[in-house]
């Protein structure tokens, strides 16, 4: 390997001072509420072993994010607080005082998200966003505007929101967002999806991954998942039996043993940095079920993020390199495997620019490196070229 790889992104700002600053309290009460006093109410009768009791929550004041990795905020206060309830009834498995809630926006608005959120990527702490509203999974990306590495973002949804200028991913993808490196889409449905949408993921050589295909084999969609500097979960992506509380509920979509499955994949990529559930329609709820599938996306989603192998390949160490060589081509191909995980990287055989070093490995399946051996050139390795110019 040529050099060693960035695994986390770099903010141009100086470290948010997550060791108590004053400061950087004073700045997220400015936009957050704390949780009020009849829902904390309703939580006193929780044992001891379950999620609401082992958490860092938001009362009068923020707590103490000294030790915290990872934060929820709610973006839309009726819908977070049912999430949330149902999250908190769970049984905890994560070490205590790692996880805070540091309750709801002040308003649902990404004028209030954004700052919040970059605050927290500064201080390498990861959000997780609980939303009522679609639209808000665009201030997740636009948290990111002043890193200095260019982005991966992948959405889990049913279709593609882009097209007219109020749909969710236009503003990032009509034009091109000069930070956007990648983008992926997975579980979309064709018949919910325009074909010159999926032309536009095609041209632009974007990660596509078709509902059928990902159910077939959900083992396949971990690499794209892994390649993802922010996962955004549309709640609409998953089956109406499922999740009845979205806006447009469909017959077809993720069971959500699959969603949880996806969220652990999510969770245990080194390379994420924040998680976004969107979509969430309280009036359109079941017996609270969306809200209880919420909560365990979320809660997969933590086992995932404190079982991370910390294997991101950003040297040599723990790592095995296999080259294949396709004789007809006169060509290499390099492989990289961690011995902590067992999963697989490709490197991109082609000179890069500074910004895209951190993308030069990709993610990739056992499965590509067997297409590899039989001399054939794995699909994500020809879309990544293309990606390189």
């Amino acid at each position: 390997m040529e050099k060693p790889f960035q695994k986390t992104l770099y903010f141009s700002a100086e470290k948010s001072a997550l060791n108590g600053a004053a400061s950087f309290v004073l700045m997220l009460q400015n936009w957050l509420k704390p949780l009020s006093a009849s829902f904390l109410k309703s939580l006193e009768p929780l044992p001891a072993t379950h999620f609401g009791k082992n958490i860092l929550i938001a009362k009068d004041d923020l707590p103490d994010l000294k030790k915290v990795k990872v934060a929820l905020i709610g973006a839309g206060e009726k819908e977070a607080n049912a999430v949330r309830d149902c999250l908190y009834r769970t049984v905890s498995a994560f070490p205590k005082g790692t996880v805070a809630d540091l309750g709801n926006l002040r308003k649902a608005e990404a004028s209030l998200l954004i700052p919040v959120l970059y605050e927290l990527l500064s201080g390498k702490v990861l959000p997780i966003v609980i939303a009522g509203n679609d639209d808000m999974a665009r201030a997740q990306f636009f948290a990111y505007q002043d890193a200095k590495a260019l982005v991966n973002m992948v959405a889990v949804d049913e279709q593609l929101r882009f097209g007219n200028k109020e749909e969710v991913y236009s503003p990032l993808l009509s034009p091109l967002h000069p930070l956007l490196f990648n983008f992926g889409l997975v579980g979309f449905q064709a018949h919910q999806t325009p074909a010159d949408a999926v032309k536009f993921l095609q041209n632009n050589y974007f990660d596509m991954v078709r509902l059928g295909r990902s159910r077939a084999a959900i083992e396949e969609t971990e690499p794209v998942i892994r390649d993802a500097d922010l996962l955004a979960f549309h709640l609409g992506a998953l089956k109406q039996s499922e999740a009845p509380g979205v806006s447009s509920a469909s017959p077809s979509g993720y069971f959500a043993e699959e969603a949880c499955q996806l969220c652990r994949y999510a969770g245990m990529s080194d390379k994420l940095t924040s998680f976004g559930v969107y979509g969430y329609r309280p009036d359109r709820d079941r017996d609270v079920q969306t809200a209880q599938v919420a909560a365990q996306m979320i809660w997969y989603f933590l086992e995932g993020f404190f079982n991370r192998k910390n294997d991101f390949p950003a040297s040599k160490a723990g790592l095995t390199e296999y080259i294949v060589a396709f004789r007809q081509l006169h060509y290499q191909l390099t492989f990289w495997k961690s011995a902590k995980s067992g999963r697989w990287w490709m490197q991109v055989p082609v000179v890069t620019k500074k910004r895209h070093e951190r993308h030069r490995l990709v993610p990739c399946s056992y499965q590509d490196y067997q297409s590899a051996c039989r001399e054939e050139l794995p699909e994500r390795l020809m879309q990544a070229l293309q990606r390189f110019g």
